[in-house]
């Protein structure tokens, strides 16, 4: 196998980040994925004070759970500042980016570069997605899903009725009708 490279010693370590806002079957899959190669899968939610998430990070981790099942294998923890200062503290080795088009690839190269620099020791892993879930993102699903769409073919159920409540909230607070 290629990530023999990289494999260490001791068990490999693998390291998803993104901010899951919400996590979507698309991102599931990449999990399922990674650990078939990954001895341990650390699910990172990225707290980015720059973006205005629709969950909060504590939201989003149980999500994250709920939709792992509680995988002992997969360990979700959210992290600020740089990834590779992150994944350099917790052993992590490998780097999982998911690219869904080309226009992915170029944005992740850049950043996995940048990465390669700053911390020689993680290798970034390009996973495409399966066919099932190539047009699936987190955007997309808010999108869908705050005009009254229906994505349960999108996301695990628990996160499909949180969506739903949270943009009935919004409209509620808004003085909007919810859909």
């Amino acid at each position: 196998m290629v990530l023999n490279a990289v494999r260490p010693s001791g068990p490999l370590v693998a390291l998803y980040a993104g901010s899951f806002d919400p996590i979507t079957h698309g991102h599931e899959d990449l999990i399922r994925r990674t650990l078939t190669f990954a001895d341990h899968l650390i699910v990172a939610v990225a707290n980015n004070m720059n973006k205005q998430p629709l969950f909060s990070v504590e939201e989003r981790m149980a999500f994250i759970h709920e939709c792992t099942n509680g995988d002992p294998r997969i360990e979700v923890r959210s992290f600020k500042g740089l990834l590779v200062e992150f994944a350099r503290t917790l052993g992590a080795r490998v780097n999982v980016r998911g690219l869904r088009a080309v226009s992915d690839f170029e944005y992740e190269f850049q950043i996995a570069l940048m990465n390669r620099h700053l911390y020689p020791d993680l290798e970034t892993v390009f996973m495409t997605p399966s066919l099932d879930t190539t047009y699936i993102s987190s955007s997309m699903v808010r999108e869908v899903a705050k005009f009254g769409g229906d994505v349960s073919g999108l996301v695990h159920p628990v996160v499909g009725k949180a969506l739903v409540a949270r943009y009935r909230e919004q409209a509620a607070a808004s003085g909007g009708t919810s859909t």
